[in-house]
């Protein structure tokens, strides 16, 4: 390669394109999520940026929006808990026959509860891979999440999509949480995340019968259960008979918007050094760190989709930078929008 030629992994972007409806909530895609880990983009000199030709910018213009539309997880204090936390548990679960106790991971929506979780799975599926090398049959980790209006029936289902297992309309309910149970037994499943568990209200019902499907593959698979979703403590899970089994079993990670202060800018920093922008001074999102807390409350999803999303437009526009007008540009999601209002009406009412 000579030094005016731009490194384009074309041929690998282009690879991943048959990859990109992928989800996690299959085995094929949770692996997939396993084992992504992709290198950032060469980082050319301006003596290089000159010389490039018009194909080669463009090249190079499609392999950095690509590195940009990826959620690059930042290790937060969250994530960090959550793994530890995780571990733990599997480690205390290893040896029990009887209830095996959980973690509820739960927290307002953008604190980076289904990254934590998603992260400990991979984790815990890397270390697997370590203490068994070469072995394929294996499943350490299932990922799972709960549908709006979920059935029983719906949440067996979805251990078996995962699993790849056939739901046929004649199958039963005993079918499926049989076939289920088999394959994640031999498979040595030991770590089973199930996500959007605000979906299960047990005043009802058909939440009443999804918890008892969890609850009976919890005492089937040998295996930690991690429950993630949205302010759990307020949304009925943990109320009545069955709301106390699993407050007995689990114990709580709360995830929140972070303060202001060390941690924050540690965060800031890193997603911009994250950024792949050739006239990115350094320190300009550093810059930014306390309006970017009140622009974002805190809450580490709504900070990476702006600085996504204003690094994507940055390269789009040739502007190859972010400054506070362009990361405004960026709408904000629809709660983290009256979050916004909501502060600054209150900081209005407190000002003398």
């Amino acid at each position: 390669m000579t030094d005016h030629q731009t490194p384009a992994p074309s041929r690998m972007l282009f690879d991943r394109d048959a990859d990109i409806q992928l989800q996690m909530t299959t085995l094929e895609g949770w692996r997939d999520f396993v084992a992504d880990a992709p290198a950032p983009p060469h980082r050319l000199t301006s003596a290089q940026l000159k010389r490039l030709t018009e194909p080669e910018r463009k090249e190079d213009q499609a392999v950095r929006l690509d590195y940009h539309a990826r959620t690059h997880v930042v290790d937060t204090p969250t994530i960090r808990n959550a793994v530890l936390q995780g571990r733990l548990q599997i480690l205390m679960n290893r040896h029990e026959h009887g209830a095996r106790h959980g973690l509820l991971v739960s927290g307002p929506a953008g604190t980076g509860k289904s990254i934590a979780i998603a992260q400990l799975g991979k984790s815990h599926e890397l270390d697997d891979q370590v203490q068994h090398p070469g072995v394929t049959d294996r499943i350490p980790a299932l990922y799972v999440t709960v549908p709006p209006a979920a059935t029983a029936r719906m949440i067996a289902s979805e251990f078996a999509r995962f699993l790849g297992l056939p739901v046929r309309t004649r199958l039963n309910m005993t079918d499926i949480i049989e076939s289920v149970v088999g394959v994640l037994i031999d498979a040595r499943c030991t770590l089973v995340l199930v996500d959007e568990v605000h979906n299960i209200s047990l005043a009802t019902r058909t939440g009443a019968e999804v918890s008892d499907t969890l609850k009976y593959f919890a005492e089937r698979i040998p295996a930690t259960f991690v429950y993630a979703g949205i302010n759990l403590e307020h949304g009925g899970l943990l109320e009545g008979t069955r709301g106390t089994q699993i407050a007995g079993r689990f114990t709580p990670i709360r995830t929140t918007a972070f303060p202001r202060g060390p941690v924050w800018k540690g965060l800031v920093k890193t997603f911009e050094d994250n950024l792949w922008l050739h006239r990115l001074k350094p320190g300009s999102l550093l810059n930014l760190s306390d309006w970017l807390h009140a622009h974002t409350g805190g809450m580490i999803g709504v900070l990476s989709h702006v600085i996504r999303g204003a690094a994507l437009a940055a390269i789009l526009s040739n502007t190859e930078t972010i400054t506070r007008a362009g990361i405004e540009a960026i709408p904000l999601p629809v709660a983290a929008e009256a979050d916004r209002h909501l502060r600054m009406s209150q900081a209005k009412v407190q000002q003398p």
